[in-house]
């Protein structure tokens, strides 16, 4: 009999869960923020290296935030603000901005998908086997 070795996630590790966003089709504040700065980052022409050096994080941590793994706060949100040359008030819009169009999308899919389904339930035969419509999200 073979024994198989436990286990043990490493604290601070790397963690494979899905986003909140996978799970349940919102995302956290913190996965947009950290979206948000990255696209800041690279819109610059910027390495992790040198944003988080002016921010004065490690690249490691500035990888984390753009990844939303950790949760900055807000001293260090106005940090990496200043540091891609926004404010946190502008970089705090785009975040809800972001988040708004997000919501948007989500809405007008759920709209499209129901309406479809209703417009295929009416055109299918009477015999029970309406087909099925699945959507494929990208």
């Amino acid at each position: 009999m073979t024994e198989h070795p436990r286990l043990h996630s490493i604290p601070g590790g790397r963690d494979d869960r899905p986003s909140r966003a996978d799970q349940d089709g919102e995302p956290l504040w913190r996965e947009v923020l950290g979206h948000q700065l990255r696209t800041l980052r690279k819109e610059q022409r910027e390495t992790l290296v040198e944003t988080a050096g002016r921010a004065g994080v490690s690249p490691q941590y500035l990888s984390e935030v753009e990844r939303g793994r950790k949760e900055p706060s807000s001293e260090m949100i106005a940090a990496l603000a200043g540091a891609l040359g926004t404010s946190l008030g502008g970089l705090t819009e785009q975040v809800a901005d972001e988040l708004r169009a997000r919501r948007r999308r989500a809405a007008m899919l759920r709209s499209m998908a129901a309406g479809t389904d209703r417009e295929f339930a009416r055109r299918a035969p009477q015999s029970g086997t309406a087909p099925t419509l699945m959507l494929l999200a990208a």
